[in-house]
């Protein structure tokens, strides 16, 4: 404990440590109030969330420097939560911050983090890109000071274009104001650090029109008090749980995707790779923090993390001076932060909306065929019309089902030639099994329900002139085999037995054999015709030749 202690505070990483803590800290202000007006709440709860969620995760995370805060993604299921419906919204926003964090620690504690691999980047790409277009759509209203009606963003935007003559253009100079500023600062020394600058200076920009403009452009403190200290812990509501708990997963698999690529992109302390599910975990104690101190959901943001890298940080510490920076403004600057005006955060969440949308990406995944690009469409529309925490959920569908339907086509059927000194060559099995023969057919691939028909097409065909022949089937590598594809195999060897001839198996693995054995396979195939591989590659499947040639060479084929 004291050396860690001692490292925390070395004097060679202290002064970096302080310095990246003070860029992050402050750039997380603004940062935090768009995450909650993106949110569709309080901003407040969104700067408490990129306080207390990003010190609590601090010391339980993998990644040194992942920054757990808010994330857009994040923001738009909450703001699709129907909050508002609930007795008491705010609190019903603090029970699905907690409620995120618990599913997001016993899915670390289950080594959730595994799972990230079963998500194809197909789904992934469609579901963030619509994430960009929905932060830009759903800041339309407060860019323009007119308050579009209707069911989802996409009704909205067409809502918002067709009252044109109804927007503040007061609002809208400001909220292009802001977003040119930020374009110009990423150019120059300034850097991330131009997202405060340009927020200051479109809401000053805001201060003065208000002089003159009716009606007035939008500031923080009309839409929330602006409190002078920090919040005090709050209880969930026991109430809200089971209406909150589809968001609650829905936020908790956002933030493991969003987790993971945080975590390969950055390094740990010791330079190995990270561990997800610990940083599940870390993820999932940032979210008990926000919840308990009135914040929003989080998870790990990389555009959080790579800012405090690029700042120079070196341990932790950096995180928790970044939590001091935010807490002092928060304490001594409450009443400037109110006048933070709501067109210059829509400019700043707009510009982050748009970082969002990597046409690389999309071209990478059009390229690489029909499905992969049908399977990212869907799942961009839906995001576009449907709640996002159901929008997630039905990309984890889609991507189950991509991954059944590339595994169901990697399915392979090669025939096996041995010759007569041992060795053994492969080749594409005949169209047809000829007369007196023995052919050997080595399948590769996932063999389970979903490939059995690829399988099956893959097999020789049967015909009168297959009689005296005998085919061997190799399971060598399979570790099992569904009903499906017992049903492809009983309709095999009953094919070659009403031609004359026979069926052979050679397994290599006790589960394959156990379940052929259980399905009764086995007394199809009749007594010899069933092969154990033994630890000799290539042993069994000589035996199983050797006798086949002695069948077809005495007419016992049949």
């Amino acid at each position: 404990m004291r050396a860690a202690l001692r490292r925390l505070f070395s004097r060679k990483t202290i002064g970096k440590d302080a310095v990246a803590g003070l860029v992050l800290g402050v750039e997380a202000v603004p940062d935090g109030l768009a995450a909650g007006l993106l949110a569709g709440i309080n901003p407040l709860a969104g700067l408490y969330a990129y306080l207390f969620g990003m010190v609590g995760a601090t010391f339980f995370t993998s990644s040194t420097f992942m920054a757990v805060q808010a994330t857009g993604a994040m923001a738009l299921i909450v703001s699709d939560s129907d909050l508002h419906t609930r007795a008491d919204p705010d609190r019903a926003l603090y029970t699905l911050a907690l409620l995120t964090g618990i599913v997001m620690i016993v899915a670390g504690l289950l080594h959730g983090g595994r799972l990230i691999r079963f998500v194809p980047t197909a789904v992934m790409t469609g579901f963030v890109t619509a994430v960009g277009v929905n932060i830009i759509l759903g800041q339309l209203s407060n860019l323009t000071g007119y308050a579009s009606h209707g069911p989802n963003r996409l009704v909205k935007t067409f809502d918002q274009f067709a009252h044109m003559p109804r927007w503040s253009w007061a609002s809208v100079a400001v909220g292009l104001l802001v977003i040119a500023l930020i374009l110009l600062f990423r150019r120059t020394p300034v850097g991330s650090l131009g997202l405060v600058v340009a927020v200051v200076l479109g809401s000053g920009l805001a201060v003065l029109l208000n002089q003159w403009v009716e009606p007035p452009i939008v500031l923080l403190r009309d839409v929330v008090d602006v409190p002078r200290g920090l919040p005090a812990p709050v209880l969930p509501n026991i109430e809200d749980v089971a209406f909150l708990l589809i968001p609650a997963i829905s936020l908790a698999f956002v933030g493991v995707i969003q987790g993971s690529a945080v975590s390969a992109g950055l390094p740990t302390a010791d330079g190995k790779p990270a561990d997800t599910s610990r940083d599940f975990i870390g993820q999932g104690a940032g979210n008990l923090a926000a919840g308990l101190f009135q914040g929003m959901p989080v998870g790990g943001s990389m555009s959080g993390s790579s800012l405090i890298v690029a700042a120079g940080a070196k341990t932790r510490l950096s995180f928790i001076i970044a939590g001091a920076v935010m807490a002092l403004v928060i304490l001594l600057a409450s009443d400037l932060v109110s006048f933070v005006a709501m067109p210059a955060l829509a400019g700043l969440l707009i510009v982050v909306g748009a970082g969002a949308i990597k046409p690389s990406r999309i071209y990478s995944v059009v390229k690489t065929g029909p499905l992969p690009t049908a399977i990212m469409s869907v799942t961009f529309g839906l995001t576009l019309v449907i709640p996002l925490q159901f929008a997630v959920l039905v990309g984890v569908g889609l991507g189950i089902i991509l991954f059944v339907a590339q595994q169901s086509n990697h399915v392979r059927v090669r025939q096996v030639h041995i010759a007569d000194d041992g060795r053994m060559r492969e080749s594409d099995p005949p169209a047809k099994i000829p007369a007196e023969s023995v052919v050997i057919l080595q399948p590769y691939g996932s063999l389970f329900f979903a490939s059995a028909p690829i399988f099956e097409k893959q097999l020789p065909a049967v015909s009168r002139e297959s009689s005296g022949s005998v085919v061997i089937i190799r399971l060598r590598g399979t570790d099992q085999i569904g009903l499906s594809l017992l049903a492809v195999l009983r309709r095999y060897a009953h094919e070659l037995r009403a031609a004359g001839s026979s069926l052979k198996l050679v397994i290599s693995e006790q589960r394959v054999l156990d379940q052929v054995e259980a399905d009764g396979f086995a007394d199809v195939l009749g007594e010899g015709n069933l092969y154990r591989s033994t630890e000799w590659i290539g042993e069994s499947v000589r035996r199983a030749y050797t006798d086949a040639r002695a069948d077809v060479r005495d007419g016992r084929s049949a």
